[in-house]
C-alpha cells in the first residue's frame, strides 16, 4: 500500500475519499508493460434530468448510428435522427469514422460490439482495418470566461464523452446511453467501390446487426508521413512520468512515451517538442499553466572554474525516440524567454542549484546563453540536427522579442525561430515558424501566408484558453476539432499548433478540469495513449486539408468544364469561411457542407 499512495502522490491531509484513493491506486496498478489497463469507474453524472424520459423506452437493448457530430448524454435516451444503417465514404487511404450509441432503460446485460469486414465488387477489406472503441465519459465545464477556475464551484459541471477505450464491451446495469466510436482505416490498395460490412451488437438477449455501406473514391490520400499539414501539438514526457508513478527518463517511462508519439506521429506531427532550461512556462500543480511542470532536458553546471558544461542526454533520448517513433521534421527548443524570466543551473562550486531571473536585452541575460549557443550548436551539428532545430518561443511580449532576435542575429544567426504570439508586423517578418493566435489571424493577410510559404516560411495558427470557439475543451461541439482543418485550409495557413497534446490534469480520465484553464484545454489524448473524440475529429480535419490540397492540385491541371466548374464551386466555399464564420453557423454545417462537395466534384471528376 506504501508504494500505491507514492505512485498516487496522495496524502492524508489531503482528506481524499478513501474509496476513490483504493480506486485510482488499482488504476495506476493495472497499467502494465503492454499499457493494457481496466479503467475505474465513471464519475456519477453532476446534472439532474427528469427520469420519466425512459418511461417510454421499450424495454431491452437498443441500438443505432447517430452522429458524431453530437456529444449525446449518458444519462437521457439519444435524441435526433438514430439509424439502424449508415453510409460512410472515403479516398483510399482515409480513416473515415461513425458512432453506434446503445441504449436502454435499465435492462442488465453485458455487451459487446464487433465488426466484420467489408466486402463488394471490388474485392475485400478485411475486418482488421475497423476498430471498435467504446466511448466513456469525462468531467468537464463550460466557458463562461477563459481562465483562473481554482474556486470549481463557479463553473457547473457536466459529463462529456470523450474517452476512448480500445474496449468493445461494457455493461449496461441502469438507464443510460453508452456511444461506441467506430473507425474504418480504408487500406491505401483498396480498389474504388461499394463494400458492405456490418458492426454487430451482441448480449445475452440477441444479436442484431448493423449495416455500413463503404463507399471508396478512386483517390488517394498519403500515408501521414507524407501530409503537408505542420501539426505542433506540445508533449509533456514528465506528466507520462508522474501519472504512471514512474522514475523520469528510466526505461519505464520511455516505453510509456512511445505509444504517444507513434500516436501522434500518425497524425501528421512535425514538431518534438523540447526544453532547454527548467519551467520555462512556470511551475505545475496551479502555479503554471499545467499540473506537470516541464522541466529541462539539458543540465547546466557551472564550473568551479567559471566555466559551464551542458549535459544533453536526457534532450538526446528523448529526440531520438521521437524521431524514431516517426516525428522527424523539426526539433523546437523552449525557451530563451521564459514565462518567469528565470533560469536554473547548478553551482558546481557551492554545490547549490540557482535560480537567477535575467532579461533579454541585458549584459548578463547574453553573456549566460551566449556561451551556451555556442555549445549547442555545436553539439547539434554532431547529431546532424542542427538544421531542423528551431529556437521556440511562446507568447511573450513584443519587447522582450525584439531584444532577443537582434541578440540571435549578432551572435547564432544558424538558428531558425519558431514562435506563437500575437502580433506580427513590427518584429522578425523572416521568423522561420509563426502561429498566429486564432484571435489575431486577420494580421496575417492570404498574401502574406503566400509569401512566407514560397520562401520556405511556416504559418500556422493556434486557439487557446481564452477562445470560446472554435477549440478542443471537453465541452467544445465535437466538430470544431474537425473545422480547424478546414479553417487552415481556407485562410491559406499550413497548420495547426495547440499547446497540450498530454500535459493532464491529476485524473484525466476521470476529470479533465484544471484549475487554471478551461477543461481539456490542457490534453488531447489519455494515458495510455488512449485517443480522444477530440483528437480523431482534429485528425479528420487534417486529412481533408490534404484532401482539398490533393484536389485543388488536380483541378489546377485539368482543363475541363467540369473541372473549371468544380474549382469555383471549392473556392466559393473556402472563401466563405473566416474567423466570423462562427458566429452564424455551426462548424458541423460548415464541414459536412464541405465534405460533401469535395465528395461530388471527385465524383464527377473520376466517372
Amino acid at each position: 500500500m506504501i508504494k500505491i499512495f507514492k505512485h498516487l502522490k496522495i496524502s492524508l491531509s489531503r482528506r481524499v475519499p478513501a474509496c476513490l484513493v483504493i480506486l485510482l491506486a488499482v488504476f495506476c496498478l493495472s497499467f502494465d508493460k503492454k499499457q493494457e489497463k481496466v479503467l475505474p469507474s465513471e464519475p456519477a453524472d453532476p446534472d439532474t434530468y427528469d427520469s420519466s424520459v425512459w418511461e417510454a423506452i421499450k424495454p431491452g437493448i437498443h441500438s443505432g448510428f447517430g452522429s458524431i457530430d453530437v456529444a449525446y448524454s449518458k444519462s437521457i435516451p439519444p435524441e435526433g435522427n438514430i439509424e439502424p444503417s449508415i453510409k460512410l465514404q472515403g479516398w483510399k487511404g482515409e480513416r473515415v469514422n461513425c458512432m453506434l450509441l446503445v441504449w436502454s432503460a435499465g435492462s442488465k446485460e453485458n455487451i459487446s460490439v464487433k465488426a466484420s469486414g467489408f466486402t463488394g465488387e471490388p474485392g475485400v477489406i478485411n475486418q482488421e482495418s475497423t476498430s471498435v472503441s467504446v466511448v466513456r465519459y469525462v468531467l468537464t465545464d463550460e466557458f463562461p470566461g477563459g481562465n483562473d477556475r481554482r474556486d470549481k464551484s463557479k463553473f457547473p459541471a457536466h459529463l462529456k464523452p470523450d474517452l476512448l477505450s480500445k474496449a468493445n464491451n461494457f455493461t449496461i446495469d441502469s438507464p443510460g446511453t453508452r456511444p461506441v466510436w467506430i473507425s474504418v482505416d480504408i487500406p491505401a490498395d483498396a480498389s474504388a467501390g461499394i463494400y458492405k460490412g456490418t458492426i454487430s451488437r451482441q448480449s445475452a438477449s440477441g444479436t442484431v446487426n448493423h449495416m455500413i455501406t463503404l463507399e471508396v473514391q478512386n483517390k488517394l490520400l498519403p500515408a501521414p508521413s507524407a501530409w503537408s499539414f505542420h501539426l505542433d501539438l506540445w508533449q509533456n514526457p514528465f506528466a507520462v512520468a508522474r501519472f504512471h508513478g514512474v522514475k523520469l527518463w528510466s526505461k519505464e517511462h520511455i516505453e510509456l512515451l512511445r505509444p504517444l508519439l507513434k500516436k501522434l506521429a500518425n497524425a501528421g506531427q512535425k514538431c518534438i517538442i523540447t526544453t532547454l532550461i527548467d519551467k520555462p512556462w512556470g511551475g505545475g500543480q496551479g502555479n503554471g499553466p499545467c499540473f506537470d511542470a516541464y522541466g529541462s532536458m539539458i543540465k547546466w553546471t557551472r564550473k568551479k572554474d567559471k566555466s559551464w558544461q551542458y549535459d544533453y542526454t536526457v534532450f538526446d533520448q528523448y529526440v531520438s525516440i521521437a524521431i524514431e517513433s516517426g516525428i522527424s521534421k523539426q526539433i523546437n527548443c523552449y525557451s530563451m524567454v521564459p514565462t518567469t524570466n528565470k533560469i536554473t543551473w547548478f553551482d558546481e562550486e557551492t554545490s547549490e542549484t540557482v535560480v537567477r531571473e535575467v532579461f533579454p536585452g541585458t549584459e548578463e541575460y547574453e553573456k549566460v546563453w551566449l556561451g551556451f549557443l555556442i555549445d549547442f550548436k555545436t553539439h547539434l551539428n554532431g547529431k546532424g540536427w542542427l538544421d531542423i532545430t528551431t529556437l521556440a518561443l511562446d507568447e511573450r511580449e513584443e519587447g522582450e522579442m525584439k531584444k532577443l532576435f537582434s541578440f540571435l542575429k549578432e551572435t547564432a544567426p544558424e538558428f531558425k525561430i519558431a514562435m506563437a504570439g500575437f502580433y506580427y508586423k513590427g518584429i522578425n517578418s523572416s521568423i522561420y515558424d509563426f502561429s498566429s493566435n486564432w484571435r489575431h489571424t486577420g494580421i496575417i493577410s492570404g498574401d502574406v501566408t503566400e509569401s512566407r510559404k514560397k520562401s520556405g516560411l511556416i504559418t500556422t495558427y493556434y486557439v487557446a484558453c481564452m477562445i470560446p470557439k472554435p477549440n478542443n475543451f471537453t465541452f467544445s461541439l465535437p466538430a470544431e476539432s474537425c473545422y480547424e482543418g478546414w479553417f487552415a485550409s481556407a485562410m491559406g495557413f499550413d497548420g495547426f499548433l495547440r499547446w497540450a497534446y498530454n500535459s493532464w490534469p491529476e485524473n484525466p480520465v476521470a476529470d479533465s478540469r484544471f484549475t487554471r484553464w478551461p477543461a481539456g484545454d490542457t490534453y488531447l489524448i489519455y494515458p495510455g495513449a488512449l485517443s480522444s473524440i477530440r483528437f480523431e475529429r482534429l485528425r479528420e480535419g487534417i486529412q481533408d486539408y490534404e484532401k482539398i490540397k490533393i484536389l485543388h492540385n488536380d483541378l489546377e491541371e485539368n482543363r475541363s468544364s467540369k473541372a473549371i466548374t468544380g474549382r469555383e464551386k471549392l473556392n466559393d466555399f473556402l472563401t466563405s469561411i473566416n474567423a466570423k464564420t462562427l458566429d452564424n453557423r455551426s462548424a458541423a454545417e460548415v464541414i459536412n457542407e464541405g465534405k460533401q462537395l469535395v465528395f461530388e466534384i471527385v465524383k464527377i471528376l473520376t466517372n
